[in-house]
């Protein structure tokens, strides 16, 4: 079974994100990407405390993808230093997990 991850970056608007997801949808780097927001992030940028509104994409896929999903939201992203974050998948209910490995390997006939 391959190590799935789910991949999280924030944008800095609706119609970037879903940018994003369409190419990392297109390309099988995902298997489903979801979009949250709007939201509020405060962070340390350039030595003092910033304030956006932000949304949230959450990419399903799997470790041995990261890289080339890194290199497509690079190529796609707006900011300087994007928010790139793998996070493993550390349990998942066999039938989900069964779809999202079809999924990435184009191998589905997914009724979702």
């Amino acid at each position: 079974m391959p190590s799935f991850i789910q991949v999280i970056t924030a944008t800095a608007s609706k119609a970037e994100a879903e940018r994003i997801a369409q190419a990392l949808l297109e390309k099988r780097l995902a298997a489903c990407v979801q979009i949250v927001g709007p939201m509020e992030s405060l962070y340390w940028w350039r030595g003092k405390i910033e304030r956006s509104e932000e949304w949230l994409c959450v990419a399903k896929s799997e470790l041995a993808l990261f890289s080339q999903l890194e290199e497509t939201i690079k190529a796609l992203h707006s900011y300087e230093v994007p928010e790139i974050v793998a996070v493993p998948v550390v349990a998942g209910s066999a039938e989900y997990l069964q779809w999202l490995q079809e999924e990435l390997h184009n191998k589905g006939l997914s009724s979702r």
